[in-house]
């Protein structure tokens, strides 16, 4: 698959930000976010009328659409200042580049998805540039389209993200219909949480730990399917918890119990404490409500603990049941959900959460693995004016941790799972793994 970029641009919101909204001070949660461009990329299979004049029509839509969009999502065109964490909203755009896929129809790339994740990064640019966010438009001679986003880790978590595309979507439909954007799927977003959200009595921030170097860590694509989620539930259930365990938890206890053998393994025995860290949005549980669509870094870390001494002080344990994990995951998970929190209190709770888990990594004995999930966004509805995507993916992430995204009939869950070049193999064949999924070779 070889991808030329024939076009690049710099893409003005439609309307000049007023003045008094040129400033935007980060909050004290967005600042101490990695400098990274999270990525998505949206399939979308031609349809039999996207001829050469078609697809030129459609880009041209979503280049008119995304002015239209960043209006609203100013932030976005900006830039974002290192010195002062702020962003000047000064309309400098964001970078738009048009592609032009050869050698490959869309249809390959997903049929042999197994083969092209190390070539998926090539579908998206602007990883390293200082615009906040980048499109790639990446047209296949079959009329195939795939879009490719990023946008900076300082501006958006994952729910203002996908607030983002789905108001461009929106406007892309709109101005295909030849009507006003504002009579059909409004967002309005705000980016204001510093006005509404207290800063007083902030802990310190402990020194965020170094992301695992790119070269390193190698990407693998796993499918958990309905019917592997099921049994995976069937296994790990109790009669004692107090729920029936999500298919987000039982996958998590899946890979994180896969990740304490490739620990055990490498040591000879297990380390005294695991941790699986699961980031979860915070807005549902703030009290009084933020306005809808608040967008900026609201995702709280929640911690679930396996400590491998028994009561003896006997450091030989054997790895966790299956269960045992879930049920340490459902206890975080519920109590985290049931834990109310006040618009005095947001800043003080992310903030305090993060330097635990940083204390934890500090520790030599303590093995720690991240997870994300996507499951539950609407990122399948995303249509443009010419259908929804029929698939929906990451890249290679530059960190040992797990990414979670609903498979296309929305039961399953594909998971993008980085570790260590050298601990991969070991992940790849473990017994659970080889049972419960599906593989594709990174």
């Amino acid at each position: 698959m070889e991808v030329d970029i024939i076009c690049t641009k710099l893409i003005k919101p439609s309307a000049p930000t007023p003045p008094h909204l040129r400033t935007l001070k980060l909050s004290p949660v967005d600042q101490i976010q990695y400098s990274i461009k999270p990525t998505a990329l949206f399939y979308y299979s031609a349809d039999g009328k996207a001829g050469a004049e078609e697809v030129e029509r459609r880009i041209n839509r979503l280049e008119t659409s995304l002015s239209e969009t960043l209006t609203r999502f100013y932030p976005l065109a900006g830039r974002y200042m290192e010195d002062g964490n702020w962003v000047d909203c000064n309309d400098d755009g964001a970078e738009f580049f048009v592609a032009k896929v050869k050698g490959c129809r869309l249809s390959e790339v997903l049929s042999r998805k197994d083969e092209m994740i190390d070539q998926l990064a090539h579908l998206v640019g602007g990883a390293y540039t200082s615009s906040i966010t980048s499109v790639q438009i990446n047209k296949f001679d079959c009329g195939g389209l795939v879009i490719g986003i990023r946008v900076s880790h300082h501006l958006c978590d994952g729910f203002s993200a996908a607030c983002f595309i789905a108001s461009w979507a929106s406007a892309a439909v709109s101005r295909k219909a030849g009507i006003d954007n504002d009579h059909g799927q409004v967002i309005s977003p705000t980016f204001d949480l510093t006005s509404i959200l207290p800063e007083n009595d902030l802990p310190k921030m402990k020194p965020t730990p170094p992301l695992m170097e790119t070269d390193i860590s190698a990407t693998k694509r796993i499918v958990i399917d309905r019917a592997a989620i099921s049994a995976l539930r069937a296994i790990s259930d109790d009669p004692s918890f107090p729920r029936k365990p999500s298919r987000v938890e039982v996958v998590t206890a899946l890979i994180w119990r896969a990740r304490m053998r490739i620990s055990r393994a490498k040591h000879g025995r297990l380390r005294s404490t695991s941790l699986a860290a699961l980031t979860m949005d915070l807005r549902p549980r703030i009290v009084p409500p933020l306005p809808p669509s608040s967008c900026g870094n609201l995702v709280n870390m929640v911690t679930a603990r396996f400590v491998a001494v028994d009561s003896g002080g006997n450091k030989e344990m054997p790895v966790p049941e299956l269960k045992d994990l879930v049920s340490l995951l459902i206890d975080s998970i519920t109590k985290s959900k049931e834990t109310v929190v006040s618009r005095e209190d947001v800043f003080p709770t992310l903030l305090r959460t993060r330097n635990e888990l940083y204390e934890a990594v500090e520790k030599g004995e303590v093995d720690v693995f991240m997870f994300t999930s996507w499951c539950n966004f609407p990122v399948y509805k995303f249509d443009f004016g010419w259908g929804k995507p029929v698939w929906v993916s990451r890249i290679h992430w530059g960190y040992e941790a797990a990414i979670f995204l609903d498979t296309e009939d929305g039961d399953g869950i594909e998971a993008w799972v980085s570790f260590n070049k050298q601990d991969m193999p070991l992940f790849l064949q473990d017994k659970d793994i080889l049972a419960f999924t599906s593989q594709e070779a990174a």
